[in-house]
């Protein structure tokens, strides 16, 4: 079961994000939302969407980004099972960015 999930998402201005916010918080096993606008251009808007519940149904999610007339660019984080794990940094984290 997923249980977050934080998508990249390609939309037009219109639904605005309260909206968006509210269509993806009616589906099943979501319990919250969390919709950042990171990039505005003329005709299109970049969204972070983060997905909390206890069942997310990532097809569901999908058809219904798709037919408000958005495409999701990638999936950047997707936690599953009975119990989220946070991330954490290690050493290899710090040694990456030298």
């Amino acid at each position: 079961m997923i249980r977050r999930l934080v998508l990249d998402v390609l939309k037009p201005h219109n639904p605005g994000i309260v909206e968006l916010s509210r269509e993806l918080s009616e589906l099943d096993g979501i319990e919250g939302v969390n919709v950042v606008t990171y990039e505005i251009d003329q005709k299109v808007e970049n969204v972070k969407i983060i997905l909390g519940g206890t069942n997310i149904n990532f097809e569901s999610v999908k058809n219904k980004l798709e037919s408000l007339g958005a495409a999701i660019h990638s999936v950047d984080e997707v936690a599953a099972g009975s119990k989220i794990v946070e991330e954490v940094r290690t050493p290899q984290d710090r040694s990456a960015r030298l």
